[in-house]
């Protein structure tokens, strides 16, 4: 019960790595609110879980990252009916792999909106309540192409790129402030997305990774749940890597 009575944000947490987040904290003892990109999923993910267990404390919503103004109210809300905001961990994003001669420039402005811009305006508006309250965790979900980059796609490293100064950055600001501001750099994971590729792709993938198989969700997750612990109270500013030693 690493973070018993914590409250905890998880955006895109419906489904793949974040949903994952969502159970492991609740496992651990935290109130987790789940943002959606709609309502109907946050409200069928947060179904399932309490199918699983009736006595998680877990509940969704789905305001618009890219609108710190709905941002603002839905944190309020989460303060008005929890008493506190422990946790914020920025997940939502999308990934692309347009080649560059193809790439429009409205692919790059809607990757950037979202794994970007979506992260600094909930950072901030999350790091007014931190302090106010004394403290607090922001968790990113960076990935191992911002460290690597990726053969096709620039939009999608570039925007994680950014997530890794975002982290850095905050965690330097905010130090003083006794907010923690972290990273996690995933690698290959088992989400749907993955679960869905061919062995003629996957198999070559795998045999980059020396521990010699593919991330499992929960596996991302276990780093998350460290990061927004009590065990985790002097690291600041790291992106931890969660990739099987994969180097390309």
């Amino acid at each position: 019960m690493l973070l018993k009575d914590k409250v905890a944000v998880v955006t895109g947490g419906t489904r793949g790595i974040g949903l994952a987040i969502v159970k492991k904290y609740l496992e651990n003892g935290a109130k987790v609110i789940l943002f959606g990109s709609r309502k109907e999923t946050a409200e069928k993910a947060v179904a399932s879980l309490k199918a699983e267990n009736p006595s998680w404390d877990v509940d969704g919503m789905a305001p618009d990252l890219n609108n710190p103004g709905e941002i603002a109210s839905a944190f309020s809300k989460i303060v008005k009916s929890y008493g506190s905001l422990d946790i914020l961990v920025n997940n939502a994003g999308i990934s692309q792999s347009s080649p560059l001669y193809d790439y429009k420039p409205e692919e790059f402005e809607k990757i950037m909106n979202l794994n970007v811009l979506s992260v600094l305006y909930a950072s901030q508006e999350a790091a007014k309540i931190m302090k106010e309250q004394g403290g607090g965790v922001i968790l990113n979900t960076s990935s191992m192409v911002s460290i690597y980059g990726q053969p096709s796609g620039v939009g999608y490293p570039a925007s994680k790129f950014a997530v890794n100064g975002i982290t850095k950055s905050l965690a330097r600001e905010l130090g003083k402030d006794h907010i923690r501001v972290n990273a996690v750099a995933p690698g290959i994971t088992e989400t749907d997305m993955v679960k869905a590729l061919p062995d003629a792709v996957i198999k070559p993938l795998i045999q980059t990774i020396p521990l010699g198989r593919v991330g499992k969700p929960e596996d991302v997750a276990n780093a998350f749940l460290f990061l927004a612990s009590d065990m985790a109270s002097y690291v600041s500013g790291t992106i931890l890597s969660v990739d099987g030693a994969a180097r390309s």
